[in-house]
């Protein structure tokens, strides 16, 4: 018996690098559809939150795409990139911005920094075993575009860390929730195996 692909949805919310997710989730073998609003969600076995730019801006476009409170109350696997991972939490200092709350803490400002922002290849070292870095190296280079990142209220939800004049959370996980301060769309191979294994995780709790 043939499986079906796994079913992938990209929220577009107007701020997200749309073309590069899709095509990575795509190569590893994602059937991807662009949600441009809440209904587009169903039938998804997994959604996937991209964001560049501001907090504030990504929240104010989810808001308008009518995506807020599906996303509050998402019941299957959820990966948020970037800045989409920062508007998983309960809010921003950036533009005092409320966000999504699906994990208790907020995004803070990095300081203190070399230089802000911080963009460019950075090591990844994750805290544990979550599956979302199967079969990666040690500490493998993630590419990065941010000048905030997350203070999450419970350090059990810090999959990863990176160093840039201080150590932050550059990886979350709070149930099937996921987060990554990096762009795994645009790591080469070690971002292709991160969203390899979320469509992977995505795959298994479908077929739970």
């Amino acid at each position: 018996m043939t499986v079906p692909p796994t079913r992938i949805a990209v929220v577009d919310h107007g701020a997200g690098n749309l073309v590069s997710i899709t095509r990575g989730l795509q190569r590893v073998g994602a059937d991807v559809t662009l949600a441009v609003g809440p209904d587009d969600l169903d039938g998804a076995d997994g959604v996937v939150l991209p964001g560049v730019g501001a907090t504030a801006s990504v929240m104010e476009g989810i808001r308008a795409g009518g995506f807020e409170e599906t996303l509050r109350t998402i019941d299957r696997p959820l990966l948020g990139i970037c800045v989409g991972m920062q508007v998983l939490f309960e809010g921003s200092e950036e533009d005092d911005t409320e966000c999504l709350r699906l994990i208790a803490g907020h995004t803070r400002r990095l300081s203190p920094a070399p230089r802000l922002p911080h963009i460019g290849w950075n090591d990844v070292t994750p805290t544990g075993s979550d599956p979302l870095f199967s079969g990666l190296e040690t500490s493998p280079l993630f590419y990065f575009v941010h000048s905030y990142a997350p203070v999450p209220e419970d350090d059990a939800t810090v999959i990863a860390t990176t160093e840039y004049g201080e150590s932050f959370p550059s990886a979350v996980r709070s149930g099937w929730v996921w987060g990554t301060q990096f762009h795994p769309e645009r790591s080469a191979r070690a971002g292709q195996t991160v969203l390899s294994n979320f469509v992977g995780s995505v795959a298994a709790k479908h077929a739970a």
